[in-house]
C-alpha cells in the first residue's frame, strides 16, 4: 500500500500534518509518539518579535468542538531559529513555519529570518489583522493578500502554503493566492466563534471571541475544499475536525492532497498514529492501492 503523496513540489510519506498550534514545538507530544511517523510539521506560528498571547481563560469546549483565544503565543522568530528549529531539524519528516503579522513587512521580516534554514516550507497565516488597513483581516482583503504574496515570492522561492480564513471571499482570496505563487493552500483556519459563561454573564474566553475548531467545522470546510477544488484544482491541506481515518479519507475525496491535524492532539495526545493506522486500514478495505487515487473523486 502507497500512502505518499506530493503538495505541488513537496513529497511526503502520507497525507497526514499536525497543524500548527495544537501541537507547540514538540515538546510534550514527542513523549507520545515518534513524530517523524507523519507526513510533516507545521510549527506554532511565528512572529518577528515574542508574543504573551491572550489573557486568560483561553480555551472554552463547545458541542463537537473547542473555542480558543490564544493570541498566537511564540517565542518570536529569532529564538525559533536559534534554540527551537535545530532541534525539530532532527526529525525525519517535513518541517513547515507558519507565519504570520500585522503588516506587510512584519510577515517579510519573518521570512527572511528564516530563508536560510533547510526548511520544507512556510506557511502564512492571512487570518491576522492588517493595521495598515485599519485591522481589517487580510484575508478579506484580495488586495492585501496580493501585495503580501508578491513581497514575500521576491524572497522566497521555496514551497509556500497560504492558510486560508473560512469565512469573506475565500475563492476570490484562493485565486489570487494561487496567481501570485503559493504552492498550495491549507483549508482553513478555524471559524469565529462566541462562548458565553452564563453565570458571569460574559464571554467564557478573556479576550472575548475565539476560533472554533474540531468535529463542529468539519461538514463546512469539506465543503469549502470541494469548491475550491472544482474551481481551481489546487493542491489543498484539509484542515477542520480530522479526528479519525474516515475523517482523512473524506477530505482527501473532496480535493485535499494531505490533511492538518490539529485539535485531536488535545483530545489524546496519541490520536495522530492511530489515525494513520485507520486510514491504511480504511484504505485496504476501499480496495486501493495508492491513497492518491481518492484526491478529488468524489462523485456528482
Amino acid at each position: 500500500m502507497d500512502l505518499g503523496v506530493q503538495i505541488g513540489p513537496l513529497k511526503a510519506a502520507n497525507p497526514l500534518f499536525l497543524a500548527s498550534g495544537t501541537w507547540g514545538f514538540g515538546e510534550l507530544l514527542s513523549r507520545y509518539f515518534d513524530l517523524s511517523l507523519m507526513g510533516g510539521l507545521v510549527t506554532k506560528g511565528l512572529s518577528w518579535l515574542p508574543r504573551e498571547g491572550n489573557p486568560p481563560p483561553r480555551l472554552a469546549e463547545a458541542p463537537c468542538g473547542l473555542i480558543n483565544a490564544i493570541g498566537l503565543e511564540n517565542p518570536g522568530v529569532l529564538r525559533f531559529r536559534e534554540e527551537i528549529w535545530p532541534r525539530l531539524s532532527q526529525y525525519g519528516t517535513n518541517i513547515l513555519v507558519n507565519v504570520f503579522g500585522e503588516t506587510v513587512s512584519d510577515f517579510v521580516k519573518v521570512v527572511e529570518a528564516l530563508r536560510s534554514l533547510p526548511l520544507a516550507g512556510i506557511e502564512l497565516n492571512i487570518s491576522c489583522p492588517n493595521v495598515e488597513k485599519g485591522g481589517l483581516s487580510f484575508a478579506q482583503d484580495p488586495k492585501a493578500v496580493k501585495r503580501l504574496l508578491r513581497e514575500v515570492r521576491n524572497i522566497y522561492g521555496g514551497f509556500l502554503v497560504v492558510k486560508l480564513s473560512p469565512v469573506g471571499p475565500v475563492l476570490e482570496v484562493a485565486e489570487v493566492c494561487l496567481m501570485e505563487g503559493a504552492d498550495a493552500l491549507t483549508v482553513a483556519n478555524t471559524y469565529p466563534a462566541l462562548a458565553v459563561d452564563l453565570w458571569q454573564r460574559r464571554p467564557a474566553l478573556g479576550r472575548g471571541s475565539g476560533g472554533l475548531s474540531g468535529p463542529a467545522i468539519k461538514p463546512l470546510t469539506l465543503k469549502l475544499i470541494h469548491e475550491i477544488w472544482k474551481r481551481f484544482k489546487p493542491p489543498i491541506f484539509g484542515c477542520g475536525g480530522i479526528v479519525s481515518g474516515r475523517d482523512v479519507l473524506e477530505y482527501m475525496l473532496c480535493g485535499a492532497t494531505a490533511v492538518q491535524v490539529g485539535t485531536a492532539t488535545l483530545l489524546d495526545p496519541e490520536n495522530p498514529p492511530r489515525i494513520l493506522e485507520e486510514t491504511k486500514t480504511l484504505l485496504a478495505k476501499m480496495g486501493e492501492e495508492k491513497i492518491l487515487s481518492l484526491i478529488g473523486a468524489l462523485k456528482s
